[in-house]
């Protein structure tokens, strides 16, 4: 019987990161979780998905803002009074209970939202990190969303900027630097599929699989 592991992706916008992770698991045969884990967490703290996705990858707020200044409805499961104050650093806090869960259940895969960082005990790890030249990522962005060029710049200058923050606040450690994880590596030089071929062999020489 295989020992569970974990492997945790960080990317670029626009660097095919998703689409990279979701084939590794997929050939792996182990769960994967993006967007997924909002729901894993909401059902596990027995709060409203809302919560979630509105402080999703995004750094504690000042008492004035965020979501200290706003009121969620609880999903009806939990015993705490049905509206309530919450801190993004709570919301963290429950999501990372949920990837450690998930982590000590099963094979996984988590992209983004600090998992190198709370799985950092676990010896069964593989960090990853996926960037492209920023032309490669524009033009993607573009293709797939169907925006102009300028557009697509504009939301990845945005997108990282908050990724950056996100990952820079609650791990303290550098977002993208390479000494945060086992490999980075570039998927414009070979493209999505060949990049894909690449890591899985490095994951598996790694684990032993």
């Amino acid at each position: 019987m295989i020992e569970k592991f974990v492997i945790n992706v960080g990317r670029q916008l626009g660097s095919g990161g998703r689409e990279i992770s979701a084939e590794l698991a997929k050939r792996l045969h182990i769960s994967y979780f993006d967007k997924e884990l909002l729901s894993v967490a909401a059902q596990e703290s027995g709060m409203s998905k809302e919560f979630f996705e509105k402080a999703d990858e995004q750094t504690s707020q000042p008492l004035s803002g965020g979501l200290f200044g706003l009121r969620f409805p609880f999903n009806g499961t939990s015993t705490i009074n049905t509206m309530n104050y919450l801190s993004n650093d709570a919301l963290f806090q429950m999501q990372s209970d949920a990837i450690r869960k998930l982590a000590s259940e099963q094979s996984c895969l988590f992209i983004g939202r600090c998992a190198d960082y709370i799985l950092r005990e676990n010896p069964r790890c593989v960090n990853i990190f996926i960037s492209a030249s920023l032309p490669f990522r524009v033009e993607r962005i573009a293709r797939l969303d169907g925006i102009c060029t300028a557009k697509a710049e504009e939301k990845i200058n945005h997108v990282e900027k908050r990724r950056a923050e996100f990952y820079n606040y609650y791990s303290n450690k550098r977002w993208g630097a390479a000494e945060s994880y086992h490999l980075c590596i570039d998927s414009s030089v070979l493209g999505i599929a060949k990049t894909t071929d690449f890591i899985e062999q490095f994951v598996r020489a790694k684990l032993g699989l």
